[in-house]
C-alpha cells in the first residue's frame, strides 16, 4: 500500500501540448464545442463521445457513470437510459445535471452543466430503430440498476426477449428513451505548464445570450 501511495504522489504530468485564448474562441459555445469534439475525432481519441453524467438522488447524494453522447445542437446534448434506471430516478427528482467529457491525449476537459427534459417519443423512435438489432433486444432484457442474483439471469431474460421477437421488428419499449441536457454553463479546460490551466466559461444570461468569461485555474 505504501508503494502504491507513494506512486500515486509522485504521479506528475507537466501539460504543454496547446493553449485556449478569447481571441480564437468561437463566440457560440456550442460551435466551441463542435470544433473541439472534431478535434478528438481527428486525433483518434477512442470514445471521444464517452461522457460523465453526474446526478443526485433523494437523499443528497451524487452519483456519477459515463454514459454516450449521441447527438448535439443548439438544443442540448442528447444521450438515452433506461427510464426506470437508478440515473432516471435521480433526473425525475432533481433535473439539474452535469456532464464532463475529458480527452487526456489533447490535455483539455469540458464541464457542463444544466436542465435535463426528455426527448420525445417520435425522436427516440428514430434513435432505437436505428440501434444493431441485439442493442434493442438488450434493451428489452435488461431491468436496468435492479438488484440480479447472478449473470445466468440477464443471459436467460435475454435469450426469453429473443424468443419473443423471433421474426417481428424490435419496437422501442415505453421506459427507454432520449434525454435533452439543456445547458446554462460550458466551460472549456486547456491544460498548461505549471498547473497554470486555461479555462474559459461560457454562461447563459437572461435573455438567453452567453456570457465568457476567464477563470483561473
Amino acid at each position: 500500500m505504501e508503494d502504491i501511495q507513494a506512486h500515486i504522489n509522485g504521479l506528475r504530468h507537466d501539460f504543454s501540448k496547446m493553449s485556449l485564448d478569447e481571441d480564437t474562441l468561437n463566440a457560440n459555445p456550442f460551435k466551441q464545442f463542435e470544433i473541439w469534439f472534431q478535434a478528438a475525432i481527428d486525433s483518434k481519441v477512442p470514445e471521444p463521445n464517452a461522457m460523465m453524467l453526474s446526478t443526485v438522488n433523494a437523499q443528497n447524494y451524487p452519483s456519477s457513470r459515463i454514459v454516450l453522447l449521441r447527438n448535439f445542437s443548439a438544443k442540448g446534448f442528447v444521450f438515452y437510459s433506461n427510464y426506470e434506471s437508478q440515473k432516471a430516478k435521480d433526473i425525475e427528482l432533481n433535473n439539474a445535471v452535469s456532464i464532463l467529457f475529458f480527452w487526456p491525449e489533447l490535455e483539455r476537459q469540458i464541464r457542463i452543466e444544466g436542465k435535463i427534459i426528455k426527448q420525445t417519443a417520435a425522436e427516440s423512435d428514430i434513435y432505437f430503430n436505428a440501434r444493431p438489432r441485439n442493442s434493442r433486444l438488450g434493451a428489452w432484457a435488461s431491468p436496468q440498476s435492479e438488484k440480479i442474483s447472478n449473470r445466468k439471469i440477464l443471459d436467460d431474460l435475454f435469450q426469453k426477449v429473443e424468443k419473443e421477437f423471433e421474426g417481428k421488428e424490435v419496437t422501442r419499449p415505453d421506459w427507454w428513451g432520449g434525454y435533452v441536457l439543456e445547458p446554462e454553463r460550458i466551460e472549456f479546460w486547456q491544460g498548461r505548464p505549471n498547473r497554470l490551466h486555461d479555462r474559459i466559461c461560457y454562461s447563459k444570461t437572461f435573455n438567453s445570450n452567453w456570457e465568457i468569461a476567464r477563470l483561473a485555474p
